[in-house]
């Protein structure tokens, strides 16, 4: 289930963020704007586990409801959103796909078709440390489902990193390289093998 909320980018140690001196806390608006300024996006991710171990890979985004975790070898994994489903595939397990609802991971909230992050209930938490913004959200109608942690630096607004806290009380962040945005991605891409797609719907 760790996968699932990846969900979701070298070594952690090795990810040194060159960050401005100090930037002002960025505002929910300001962020939520961003989101929405584009649809797709890919880079690279690094993926640190519940139980510390370090994954690394490539992501592909594009919203509404749609992104793709390839794994680097020696992990045998692909993650896949199709808009309604996870689709967990684990080439070192006999179980085959796994897939379970988008809508109940909190990587929901950031591959909505219309990103508010102002609406009541949605933010528990909003805080700068002068160099970063994070903002901690989840479904206010579910915060059960869990919630996300999302890490933005400014002056280009930009997400750094994510890290979900899911239902069942695991934590996984998820730290990405430069992303580069409004690249063409085909549907195809985000097929989940041995589940098929029923494409997103309107969130």
């Amino acid at each position: 289930m760790r996968y699932i909320t990846a969900a979701i980018t070298a070594t952690a140690a090795c990810l040194v963020l060159a960050l401005p001196a100090a930037a002002e806390k960025l505002s929910l608006g300001e962020i939520s704007r961003y989101l929405n300024s584009f649809q797709t996006a890919s880079g690279a991710f690094t993926q640190i586990n519940d139980d510390g171990t370090i994954s690394q890979g490539r992501i592909l985004i594009k919203r509404p409801g749609r992104v793709r975790f390839e794994y680097q070898p020696p992990e045998d994994m692909l993650v896949v959103a199709d808009g309604d489903t996870v689709g967990i595939i684990d080439g070192k397990s006999n179980d085959g796909p796994q897939g379970y609802p988008l809508n109940r991971t909190p990587l929901s909230i950031i591959l909505a078709r219309n990103v508010d992050l102002t609406r009541a209930r949605m933010v528990t938490g909003h805080a700068s440390d002068g160099k970063t913004t994070t903002v901690r959200a989840q479904d206010p109608e579910h915060p059960e489902y869990g919630s996300i942690e999302l890490v933005f630096t400014a002056a280009p607004t930009e997400l750094r990193q994510w890290v979900i806290n899911d239902s069942g009380g695991s934590r996984t962040t998820v730290i990405l390289g430069d992303l580069e945005t409004g690249v063409r991605l085909g549907n195809d891409s985000f097929v989940i093998p041995g589940i098929g797609s029923s494409g997103p719907r309107d969130r």
